[in-house]
């Protein structure tokens, strides 16, 4: 039994899980273990430390090696592919066959087109495109804003994952997010901007667009480059960092003395007075034409 303990050891060491059905050799040794407290069971025949058992990294492990044709979906899919630090709390997968619920672990009987799988050796996840069209039933809009300002996806990759799984339920709303992401917002703060430049049929402005000025390039929330008109919007949360602080007065500074003129909008503003944002939008166009 001594080999075996140092073999599991190893084992724990490389993988972070040991699974009695690649190693049946070892089953004696892991269920003495695991008795005595010294291993936890994650899943049925799968065991880690107990101090590593309940961390993401080895729960994900655990979960391939219990069902190596699983797929990991959802904010666990997410964690792996463009958002590392998505609260991740129950583990969802799409399987093929009925599994019996687990603690911790969500089987869900779906089929997904393998052209949205990515495959990677002991991984499997939905790509990110259909990870944030999934996500939109728990983060709204967010998911798609985050994936776009990564550069992790694309607005026709998000429609080609639409268009492959077009019979799902909960269809509607994603379909109303994607159209509402046309414009490329990184943040919900400009999600609405945007959808209330598009309600007011204001034209001519393009999003997240690059300006380099003085050596730096920015991306303004939303750009006239004919006229030279910045909007910026601050998001939900008062972002009250230092350095983050001082790093928007600089670029605000920086744009202006580079003879932009910008307008700064707050979520508030853009929630309770729509109407005065749109007009100090229109004014601005209109000063700038005629300068």
């Amino acid at each position: 039994m001594g080999t075996n303990f140092g073999e599991i050891a190893r084992l724990l060491d490389a993988q972070g899980v040991v699974s009695r059905r690649t190693h049946p050799e070892l089953d004696a040794t892991l269920r003495y273990l695991a008795g005595k407290g010294a291993l936890t069971r994650v899943l049925p025949g799968v065991y880690a430390s107990p101090p590593a058992a309940s961390s993401l990294r080895v729960r994900i492990a655990a979960l391939m090696a219990y069902e190596p044709d699983a797929i990991l979906t959802e904010a666990a899919a997410a964690s792996v592919s463009f958002w590392p630090d998505i609260k991740v709390g129950t583990i969802t997968c799409a399987v093929r066959h009925r599994r019996r619920p687990q603690r911790g672990f969500n089987f869900s009987r779906r089929m997904i087109p393998d052209e949205l799988v990515i495959d990677r050796p002991g991984l499997r996840y939905t790509s990110v495109a259909l990870t944030a069209l999934d996500l939109c039933e728990t983060h709204g809009g967010d998911a798609i804003d985050h994936a776009l300002r990564r550069r992790r996806t694309t607005l026709s990759h998000l429609h080609r994952a639409m268009e492959l799984t077009a019979d799902r339920v909960g269809n509607r709303v994603r379909r109303e997010l994607l159209l509402d992401s046309r414009d490329e917002p990184w943040s919900a703060a400009e999600r609405r901007l945007h959808r209330l430049l598009r309600a007011a049929g204001i034209t001519g402005w393009k999003a997240n667009q690059t300006v380099l000025v003085d050596g730096s390039t920015y991306c303004p929330d939303a750009l006239f480059r004919s006229v030279r008109l910045i909007l910026e919007v601050d998001g939900r949360e008062f972002h009250s960092e230092p350095e983050v602080f001082e790093a928007d007065r600089l670029r605000q500074n920086l744009l202006v003395l580079d003879g932009w003129c910008v307008l700064r909008f707050t979520w508030a503003m853009l929630e309770e007075r729509p109407d005065e944002v749109v007009a100090m939008v229109r004014s601005a166009l209109a000063m700038l034409a005629a300068a």
